[in-house]
């Protein structure tokens, strides 16, 4: 069975989107991220992982959108077989998104959360799998 576990905004200022979540919805900190690509922080309700990321280069925010673009990136789906979901983005017309992939350093398999792979979406939302899940959510047992 596949769940949601992972939203990612795209934003100019994520200490104050950050900030808003925390303060409105009571969502916690559960990680940071400063790298090559991407810098922010991931939040979570103990259910779903958000990310609240600043794009530092147009490659890593996938150049359709750019690095000043804000809004909804990405939606995370934990999937119980990475190869079986691969066979049905790719009947759906879904690529990977390699580009985006390798700018994120992404797209292995790994063996801990926030591993993902990227692949196209309709209505140019980027949709990402792991079968890892994401920090702070609570995987497919709940």
């Amino acid at each position: 069975m596949t769940k949601i576990k992972h939203l990612a905004l795209s934003t100019q200022d994520v200490e104050q989107t950050a900030r808003f979540y925390i303060d409105v919805f009571g969502m916690k900190e559960v990680g940071k991220i400063d790298d090559p690509g991407t810098r922010g922080y991931f939040l979570s309700d103990g259910d779903i992982n958000l990310a609240i990321l600043n794009f530092k280069n147009d490659t890593a925010a996938g150049a359709e959108r750019g690095k000043g673009w804000s809004g909804i990136h990405h939606i995370g789906f934990q999937v119980e077989s990475l190869d079986a979901i691969a066979d049905k983005l790719a009947a759906a017309g879904s690529s990977r998104r390699d580009d985006v992939n390798q700018a994120l350093g992404v797209g292995g398999r790994q063996a801990h959360g926030n591993v993902e792979v990227k692949y196209s979406g309709p209505d140019g939302v980027t949709v990402d799998v792991s079968e890892t899940g994401w920090v702070g959510t609570s995987g497919f047992s709940a």
